[in-house]
C-alpha cells in the first residue's frame, strides 16, 4: 500500500479559492471518480474527484480554506500510487470510449502551427457543448473564438443578458398591477449604471465557469478570426496581428449568425440598434421604434416599455410572433396594445433619416410618419456559413450562407460538421447544443443522430409565449389531422392569484393513436411550463398519459393535466363536454 495526494487540478486562474464542503472522513473507502472535495468560486462549484480508488488517510484542509492549485486536499492510501504533477492537480484515470471515427482522407498538413485531432469553431452554446463532449469521449480538441470571452451571443449579447433585463422588467410590471390587490409602490428609480452592472454580473459569472470548464477539460482556446484555407486546414488571424494555422482531422462549424441589417436604414447612426445595441441599455429613450414583432423584437420591447419607454412596434407579417399560434398570440398582444404608443401590422418601414431631433420613419399604407429618439432593428438573423472560406474545404454553402447537414450533422464532406444557427432549422441556442452533443458523439464513433420530435419555441414576453411540435398552423398547412383541446386559465386558481387568467393551454393530439403531437402555452411561465408537454411528445406518449400523472394543485403546471382531461372527457374543473354529449346521446 502507498499514499497519493490529491491536489486541486488547474483551476483557471482563480486563486485563493473557498473550500465549500467535504464531503469524506478519514477511513472512508472511495470509488475512482468518488467526489471528495468540492470548491466554490464566485463564477461555479467544483468537485474534485478521487483519481482512483482507496481509502481516506488523512483531510489536508476544512470547510472556509483557501486554496489553489497544487494546494494539498486529501491524502488516500492506494494500492498504487499514481505520480501527481502538481501543475496538472490529480491525474483522472483513463476512461474508455468508443474508438473515434477514421480520421479524414487526404493529407493533414505537417507544417501547421498546431494539430487538432477535433476542431472547433466557435465557442457559443453549440460551440462549447461539441466540445466539452468530445473532450469528456477522450479526444483532444482545440476551439477557436474569435471573441476575447467564451460564450458566444447567447452568453454574452443575447439569450442572459435579457433574460437578466426581462427579470427586472417583470418585477416593475408585478409591482404596477400590486396596486389592484391594495399593496401600492412609488413609481421606480432606474439606476441604469447599477442595472447594467447587474446584468453583466449575470454573464461573467457563466462566461468565467466555461473558461474554468475549458481548462478543466483541457480544451484548447486559440482567439482570432478564422478561415478555411483547405480541407484540413485553417488560419486564425489573432487579435495581436499575427497568423496561426490549425491543421484538424475533424472540424465542427459552430459560427452562429448575425443580425439582419435592413436597406434605407442608416446602421452607423448610434440611434439605431441592433439587439446586441438594444441590451447595452445606453439610455431610456422617449420614443423607441421597434421594427420586427418576433420574439426578439418583442422581448426588448417588453423591457424597454417597463423602463419608461413609448413603444411602436412595426411588423411586416399580418401578426405579431408569425411561429405561434393566433390564440397564443392573442393575451400578448391583448396587453401590449393597451400599453404601447402604437402596433403596426402588415406594415413595411419604407425609410429612417437621421437628424439632430430624431430619427424620422416612414411607412408603407395608411400610416403616419413619425419621429423615434431610437430605432431597434430586430427582423432576423443570417447565419455566418458564408464567411469562413469553406469553399476552399470543398463545403456546400447555400445562397443564404446555412451549411447543409445530415442528421449526424456531417456537411457534404465527411469529417466537417456543422451544427446551430449555419446548419439551418430553428435559430435556437438549446437546438444548437442538441447539435453539438450530436456532431462530437457521431465523431467519438457513436451512433447518434439528431432526430428531434419537438424543440421548443419560447418568447420571454410578458406574458410568456412557448410551444413544442405541430402548431395548429403547421397541420393546416400539412393536412395533417389531429384533435385540440385547450384549457383556460380563468379556471385555475394558481393563474387567478398571480394576474395569469387570461393564460392558456392547448394540447394537439393524434385522433387514432392518442398520441401528443403539439402544444402551446401562454401565460407566467409558459417557457418552464412547456418542458412537460415536450418531454411527453418526445417519448411518444398519449395526451391520456399526461392527465393521469397526478400534478400538484395550486400550480400553473396542472393545466397541462386539466387539458389532457378535456381531451378524455374526465374534466371535472369545467362542465364536462364529452360527457354532456354521452348523456344526450343515451336519452335519445
Amino acid at each position: 500500500m502507498s499514499t497519493l495526494d490529491v491536489l486541486v487540478p488547474d483551476i483557471g486562474d482563480f486563486t485563493d479559492v473557498p473550500v465549500a464542503e467535504i464531503l469524506v472522513a478519514v477511513g472512508d473507502a472511495v470509488a475512482a471518480e468518488d467526489p471528495l472535495v468540492v470548491l466554490e468560486s464566485d463564477k461555479s462549484s467544483m468537485e474534485i474527484p478521487a483519481p482512483e480508488a482507496g481509502t481516506v488517510k488523512d483531510i489536508k484542509v476544512a470547510v472556509g480554506d483557501a486554496v489553489s492549485e497544487g494546494s494539498a486536499l486529501v491524502v488516500l492510501e492506494v494500492e498504487s500510487a499514481v505520480a501527481a504533477d502538481p501543475s496538472e492537480g490529480t491525474v483522472p484515470p483513463e476512461v474508455e470510449v468508443e474508438s473515434p471515427a477514421a480520421p479524414a482522407k487526404g493529407t493533414v498538413p505537417s507544417d501547421a502551427d498546431l494539430h487538432a485531432p477535433v476542431l472547433v469553431l466557435g465557442s457559443g452554446p453549440g460551440g462549447y457543448a461539441a466540445a466539452f463532449r468530445a473532450a469528456d469521449l477522450g479526444l483532444e480538441v482545440v476551439m477557436v473564438e474569435r471573441h476575447a470571452i467564451l460564450g458566444g451571443v447567447c452568453l454574452n449579447v443575447g439569450c442572459i443578458p435579457s433574460k437578466a433585463l426581462l427579470h427586472v422588467a417583470k418585477v416593475i410590471a408585478e409591482a404596477e398591477t400590486a396596486g389592484a390587490h391594495g399593496v401600492s409602490f412609488d413609481k421606480p428609480e432606474i439606476d441604469l449604471d447599477a442595472l447594467r452592472e447587474w446584468k453583466g454580473s449575470v454573464v461573467s459569472k457563466l462566461t468565467g465557469g466555461l473558461q474554468q470548464m475549458a481548462k478543466g477539460r483541457k480544451v484548447q482556446v486559440v482567439q482570432g478570426e478564422a478561415r478555411f484555407t483547405g480541407p484540413n486546414l485553417l488560419s486564425v488571424l489573432t487579435p495581436e496581428g499575427e497568423t496561426t494555422t490549425i491543421s484538424f482531422d475533424h472540424v465542427i462549424v459552430a459560427a452562429g449568425s448575425r443580425s439582419v441589417r435592413l436597406p434605407g436604414v442608416p446602421h452607423d447612426d448610434p440611434r439605431v440598434m441592433d439587439s446586441t445595441g438594444a441590451l447595452e441599455l445606453a439610455d431610456v429613450p422617449e420614443r423607441l421604434l421597434v421594427v420586427g414583432g418576433g420574439i426578439i423584437g418583442l422581448e426588448m420591447a417588453t423591457v424597454y416599455d417597463a423602463l419608461g419607454s413609448r413603444v411602436t412596434v412595426v411588423e411586416l407579417a399580418d401578426g405579431l410572433i408569425p411561429g405561434a399560434d393566433r390564440d397564443l398570440v392573442k393575451p400578448l398582444a391583448k396587453r401590449i396594445g393597451g400599453r404601447y404608443a402604437a402596433i403596426h401590422l402588415g406594415t413595411r418601414v419604407e425609410s429612417i433619416e437621421a437628424a439632430e431631433d430624431g430619427l424620422h420613419a416612414t411607412f408603407s399604407g395608411d400610416v403616419e410618419d413619425a419621429t423615434f429618439d431610437r430605432v431597434l432593428v430586430a427582423v432576423g438573423r443570417i447565419p455566418n456559413g458564408a464567411s469562413l472560406g469553406l469553399e476552399a474545404a470543398g463545403v456546400h454553402v447555400d445562397e443564404r450562407g446555412f451549411v447543409p447537414v445530415d442528421d449526424r450533422r456531417r456537411t457534404n464532406i465527411q469529417h466537417i460538421y456543422a451544427i446551430g444557427d449555419v446548419a439551418g432549422g430553428p435559430m435556437l441556442a438549446h437546438k444548437a447544443t442538441a447539435d453539438g452533443h450530436v456532431a462530437a458523439e457521431v465523431i467519438a464513433g457513436h451512433d447518434a443522430v439528431f432526430e428531434p420530435r419537438g424543440i421548443p419555441s419560447v418568447a420571454y414576453t410578458d406574458p410568456e409565449v412557448a410551444w413544442v411540435g405541430l402548431t395548429e398552423t403547421e397541420a393546416a398547412e400539412r393536412d395533417v389531422a389531429f384533435e385540440k383541446s385547450v384549457f383556460p386559465w380563468s379556471a385555475s386558481g394558481r393563474a387567478l392569484a398571480i394576474d395569469g387568467a387570461d393564460g392558456v393551454t392547448k394540447l394537439l393530439r393524434d385522433p387514432e393513436t392518442g398520441r401528443v403531437l403539439g402544444a402551446g402555452i401562454v401565460g407566467p411561465s409558459a417557457g418552464d411550463l412547456i418542458a412537460e408537454p415536450g418531454f411527453a411528445l418526445e417519448m411518444g406518449a398519449d395526451v391520456a398519459d399526461l392527465g393521469l400523472t397526478i400534478h400538484a394543485h395550486p400550480t400553473l403546471s396542472e393545466t397541462i393535466m386539466l387539458a389532457a382531461e378535456i381531451a378524455d372527457g374526465t374534466i371535472t374543473d369545467l362542465p364536462n363536454k364529452v360527457a354532456m354529449r354521452a348523456a344526450k346521446k343515451a336519452k335519445a
